[in-house]
C-alpha cells in the first residue's frame, strides 16, 4: 500500500469520511505506543492507588486483581480497534451498519458527551498541575493554557497525535521505570507488603474497574487506526492495541499501588507519588502534565467527530472539511473552558462519576459492535450504504440492535453502583459495580439470536419470493 509522502500535510484533512486505500498508511505497532502512552497518566495512578487506599487489598492480591481487571477488559478495546483498518472510518460512523443511520444517533449522543466530559475535567486537571509547578501563574490562565494545547494536537489530527505518542512511549515509559527504581532502592515502610490483605469486596472491586476503564475507550479506538492499510488483517492491530493498552494501564495503576503503600496510610495519592519519587517527583510532575494535554487531545478529537457524525446523518451529501473540523474544535473549546472557569472545587470528583455512570450505556453498545463485526457480518459492511440518507441496506433504525441496545441498559440498573444510581442489587458484593458483567452476559447472546433469526426471516422471504 501506499506510504504518504514528507510533502502529504500535516493537518489531517479527512472528518468523517472513508480514507481512501490510496492514502492508508502507519505500522500495527504504532497503536502500540499510543495506548501505552496514553496510559501513563496521572488519573490512571491515582485510580490504582485507591486500590490500598479504599479496596483495602495489600501488594500482591492488588497487582493480580489490577492485572486480571485489565487483560480481561483489554479484549474489548483491542477487537474494537482491529475494525479500523478494515472499515477506513470511524466507530461512531461505523455503528450506522449496526443501529442503522438515525438508529446509531442516541450512541453518538452518549459519545459525545462523555469525550466532552473528560476533555473538561482533563482541562481542570491541568490548569492545576501547572499551578502545582507554577505557583505564581493564576489558575483561570493555566486551564487556558491546557485547554489550547490540547486543541492545537487535536486540530493537527491523527498522524500528530500517533507521533507524540510514540515519542511519549519512551519518554512516559522511562520515566516511570525511573520512579519503580527509585521507591525499590529506598527505604521502604515496615507494613510495605502486609498493609491490607485479601478482601472479596475489595479484589472484585478492583477487577471491575480494570475491566470498565478498558471499555471506556471502545468507543473511539478505531478512529486512530482506520488510517492503517486494509490488508494489514486483523490480528496484528489486535496484539498491538491489546499489549499497549494493558502493559500502559497496568504499569500505571501498579505505580499507583506501590506509592500509597511506601508512604503513610491516608495520603493523598499524587502526594504520595511526589513524596515517594523523591528527586524525581518534580520532573514526574511535568511530564504528567504534558501527557494530560497529550491525552486530551483524544477527548477533544472524538468530540468533533460525534458532532460531526450526528451532523452529518441529516445532511447526507456533505463532506464536512477540514475548516468545519477547526470552527467546531473551537466552539467546543470556548464552551469548555467556561464550564472549568466556573468550575467547583470538586467539579472532577462530580464529573467523572457522571461519567462512569455513563458507561451503562457503553457496555450494551460494546456488546452489539463486537458480536456484529465479528460473528454476524465477519467484517464485510456496505461502506456505501453507511453514507446512503436512507441507510441503504442497513436502513434508517436496526430494531433488533435498538431493542437489544435497551435492555442490556434496563438489565444493568438493577445492579449498577455509581455516583448518581444505586441500584437495588448493587451490594451482591460491596464496593464492586457488577453491572458491566449483567450487560454483557445478556446483550451479547441476545443480540446475535436477534439478528441471526432476522438473517433467516430474510432468507426465508427470499426463498418463498423465488417460490412464487
Amino acid at each position: 500500500m501506499p506510504q504518504m509522502s514528507r510533502q502529504d500535510p500535516l493537518i489531517e484533512h479527512h472528518t468523517v469520511d472513508y480514507v481512501p486505500l490510496a492514502e492508508r498508511h502507519g505500522k500495527a505497532r504504532d497503536l502500540f505506543t499510543l495506548w501505552f502512552s496514553t496510559n501513563i497518566a496521572p488519573l490512571p495512578i491515582v485510580t490504582g492507588a485507591m486500590v490500598a487506599q479504599v479496596f483495602h487489598l495489600n501488594l500482591l492480591w492488588g497487582l493480580l486483581a489490577i492485572a486480571l481487571g485489565h487483560l480481561l477488559g483489554g479484549i474489548v478495546i483491542a477487537l474494537a480497534s482491529a475494525q479500523g483498518p478494515r472499515m477506513g472510518i470511524p466507530q461512531m460512523v461505523q455503528s450506522r451498519g449496526q443501529f442503522g443511520r438515525y438508529g446509531a444517533l442516541l450512541i453518538v449522543f452518549f459519545a459525545a458527551l462523555i469525550y466532552i466530559g473528560f476533555f473538561i475535567s482533563n482541562i481542570v486537571l491541568a490548569g492545576k498541575s501547572i499551578v502545582g509547578i507554577v505557583p505564581s501563574v493564576p489558575v483561570p490562565a493555566s486551564i487556558l493554557i491546557g485547554a489550547l494545547s490540547a486543541t492545537a494536537i487535536g486540530v493537527i489530527g491523527y498522524r500528530f497525535i500517533h507521533t507524540l505518542n510514540r515519542i511519549g512511549t519512551w519518554v512516559m515509559g522511562s520515566a516511570l521505570l525511573a520512579g519503580f527504581v527509585y521507591i525499590f532502592a529506598h527505604d521502604l515502610p515496615a507494613d510495605f507488603l502486609t498493609r491490607g490483605g485479601f478482601n472479596a469486596a475489595g479484589w472484585l472491586a478492583t477487577v471491575s474497574l480494570g475491566v470498565i476503564w478498558q471499555i471506556s475507550f471502545s468507543p473511539y479506538t478505531s478512529d486512530y487506526s482506520r488510517y492503517l492499510p486494509a490488508d494489514i488483517g486483523i490480528t496484528r492491530p489486535f496484539i498491538a492495541t491489546y499489549l499497549g493498552a494493558t502493559l500502559g494501564t497496568i504499569l500505571s495503576f501498579a505505580f499507583g499501588l506501590v506509592a500509597a503503600l511506601a508512604t503513610p496510610e491516608g495520603t493523598e495519592a499524587m502526594v504520595a507519588v511526589k513524596q515517594a519519587t523523591g528527586a524525581l517527583g518534580p520532573i514526574l510532575m511535568v511530564l504528567f502534565l504534558l501527557n494530560i494535554i497529550s491525552h486530551n487531545a483524544l477527548n477533544l478529537y472524538g468530540a468533533v467527530l460525534s458532532i460531526i457524525t450526528s451532523i452529518q446523518t441529516f445532511a447526507s451529501r456533505w463532506t464536512p472539511s477540514i475548516k468545519v473540523r477547526v470552527v467546531l474544535s473551537g466552539v467546543i473549546l470556548a464552551g469548555c473552558c467556561l464550564v472549568a472557569l466556573g468550575a467547583s472545587a470538586d467539579f472532577i470528583a462530580q464529573f467523572i462519576g457522571l461519567i462512569l455512570a455513563l458507561l451503562l450505556v457503553l457496555v450494551p453498545w460494546a456488546s452489539i459492535n463486537l458480536i456484529d463485526f465479528y460473528l454476524i457480518k465477519r467484517g464485510v459492511y456496505d461502506i456505501a450504504s453507511i453514507f446512503q440518507a436512507d441507510g441503504g441496506v442497513y436502513g434508517r433504525f436496526n430494531l433488533h440492535a435498538i431493542v437489544a441496545y435497551f435492555i442490556g441498559i434496563i438489565v444493568q440498573l438493577p445492579f449498577a453502583n455509581t455516583s448518581l444510581y444505586v441500584g437495588p442489587w448493587a451490594n451482591l458484593v460491596e464496593g464492586a459495580d457488577l453491572s458491566w458483567l449483567v450487560g454483557l452476559a445478556v446483550t451479547c447472546p441476545l443480540y446475535y439470536c436477534l439478528a441471526t433469526r432476522g438473517q433467516a426471516q430474510k432468507v426465508r422471504a427470499v426463498e418463498l419470493g423465488y417460490s412464487d
